[in-house]
């Protein structure tokens, strides 16, 4: 799998929009990264056989991604919590993910793309994809003023994830641990994090889909 490229912290804040709905990402021409946190006996499963799976591992249950390193550090408390203490840095094609994007439903009624509310649950009910944009955070865990992006699977669209699109599977905990230490003694300043940008989808639909604001040239 192709490594992760990291970049201060200090750098990637100074670009990044402050406020609004954003996906910010590492991507390039083909792929793009999300994370999860599992405990380690998924990881190790996950990183050994290069996707997810495994007898712990229920496809049962919706499973929720992020494009977003630190919302991933703000939600595992930089990978402290129980059962998130291994971070996974999964790269997916981007054709998934755009798809994923135009199947997804937001968690709450959003006038602007349903009619009325009966037209959203039963949307709702019919979508394998549940979409929230929750605040932002600062490596500190305070909340910022922009917007970030996390996706609940589900059903054919998690199995698709998995097995279809996955094209590698890399564990970060080692990552997560160093600069978890390095922001406890020296600061956010000092940190280097997956490299970001703001992410735009190919597909039109899948923007309009989940809200996101346009940014940038």
């Amino acid at each position: 799998m192709k490594k992760l490229e990291l970049e201060s912290y200090a750098a990637q804040a100074a670009r990044w929009p402050s406020a609004g709905r954003h996906i910010l990402a590492q991507f390039d021409a083909e792929t793009i990264v999300v994370y999860q946190a599992y405990r380690p006996s998924i990881a190790r499963h996950a990183a050994l056989h290069q996707r997810l799976g495994g007898p712990e591992f229920s496809f049962g249950r919706m499973s929720w991604i992020k494009p977003n390193f630190l919302w991933m550090m703000f939600r595992s408390g930089w990978g402290t919590k129980p059962d998130q203490e291994a971070v996974l840095a999964i790269r997916i094609q981007r054709a998934g993910f755009d798809a994923i994007l135009a199947a997804a439903v937001p968690s709450s009624f959003v006038p602007e793309l349903h009619p009325s509310e009966e037209a959203w649950k039963s949307d709702l009910q019919r979508s394998d994809v549940r979409l929230q944009w929750d605040p932002d955070h600062h490596p500190s865990g305070a909340p910022v003023a922009r917007r970030a992006i996390q996706l609940g699977l589900r059903g054919a669209t998690l199995r698709r994830f998995a097995e279809e699109w996955t094209v590698g599977v890399e564990d970060i905990s080692a990552l997560v641990a160093e600069q978890r230490e390095v922001l406890r003694g020296r600061g956010a300043g000092q940190i280097e994090i997956p490299r970001e940008e703001a992410y735009w989808p190919t597909a039109a639909e899948a923007a309009r889909r989940v809200g996101i604001e346009r940014w940038g040239a």
